[in-house]
């Protein structure tokens, strides 16, 4: 495993991110155990959840089975570079939700708990929080990190004006500031070139890509859908995106099968080579899902098949600001 660097920090992490979303919604507990096990031992050290992942059961639920993943021992708590996030509401109460000072310390007491760790690696903004200043976000980092409760701060789903605004203000108080952005980020969506990952370059922010597959649509969606065995595919953004996009997902297919490959792992192969990208966050239901992913660590796209996805998935504007038809 080629471990890259978080941003402009000295973190190591690898390229592939276990994404969590799926643990104890689409997977059993002995699975998720299972699965965490496999991929950290085969070199992913970065997992990242959220404090409501879980929440068609009950918000916490994922970051619980983590805790408990961690309390088996075998160094796992050690091994693992750990982030999860805040903003999103986890009740029905007025200030539980959001990114005011009360907010994110409250909330990041109650992940350490669920978690049951001392810290957190990254935590992550959410999302954006207009109604919050950046001096109150900042105070109460600064004051998490002094505290040792977290080591850096990261965001997800920010503008690129977003972490410009929030670099500015973080180094007025001679703060580190955002060090990732995680941001949706895949062949079928790429407007984040045009202004997110050219900011994020600029302010040595790490790119973390979630949905690399597009909630599967690039993982072989016609094919699934045609031999019945489709899952995500025939649900959610994928399903959205494949009534717009048919054509393209078709002629991406047989590209892969061309060039004997699987869907997937080229989405993912392209993905790993952009630049700024850290690392591809992923969501795997099993150990096989996951075998696939590691199997792309060692692929390197030939450029005139680079160049034949660029045709069929075209950058937005070739670096002008992304239309609005495309940011939904």
């Amino acid at each position: 495993m080629l471990y890259r660097k978080l941003g402009r920090t000295a973190l190591n992490v690898s390229p592939l991110c276990l994404g969590t979303l799926n643990l104890g919604v689409r997977t059993t507990r002995d699975e998720a155990f299972a699965l965490m096990d496999e991929a950290l031992e085969q070199g992913i050290n970065f997992f990242d959840t959220a404090n409501q992942y879980g929440w068609q059961v009950h918000k916490g639920l994922t970051e619980e089975i983590i805790g408990e993943w961690f309390a088996q021992g075998g160094g796992r708590r050690e091994r693992v570079v750990l982030g999860t996030k805040v903003c999103n509401p986890m009740s029905d109460l007025p200030n539980d939700r959001g990114l005011s000072a009360r907010h994110i310390i409250a909330s990041c007491g109650d992940s350490l708990r669920r978690l049951r760790t001392d810290w957190i690696d990254v935590y992550q903004m959410h999302n954006v929080d207009p109604s919050t200043s950046w001096e109150e976000v900042w105070q109460a980092m600064e004051t998490l990190v002094h505290q040792g409760k977290i080591r850096y701060v990261g965001s997800s789903n920010f503008a690129g004006w977003h972490l410009a605004d929030a670099q500015a203000a973080a180094a007025r108080r001679n703060f580190l500031g955002i060090v990732s952005e995680q941001c949706v980020y895949n062949l079928a969506t790429r407007f984040v070139e045009t202004e997110v990952v050219p900011a994020a370059q600029a302010h040595g922010i790490g790119v973390l890509a979630w949905s690399p597959l597009h909630g599967g649509l690039l993982g072989g969606a016609l094919r699934k859908l045609d031999d019945g065995t489709a899952v995500k595919t025939a649900q959610g953004r994928a399903a959205l995106a494949l009534e717009t996009r048919r054509d393209a997902i078709s002629h991406y297919e047989k590209l892969c099968a061309e060039i004997v490959l699987d869907p997937a792992q080229v989405a993912l192969a392209w993905l790993l080579s952009r630049p700024g990208l850290t690392a591809a966050v992923i969501g795997p239901r099993t150990t096989a899902h996951l075998a696939g992913a590691l199997d792309t660590l060692d692929l390197r796209l030939p450029d005139e098949v680079l160049d034949r996805l660029d045709e069929l998935f075209p950058p937005i504007g070739n670096g002008r600001p992304a239309p609005a038809a495309w940011l939904d």
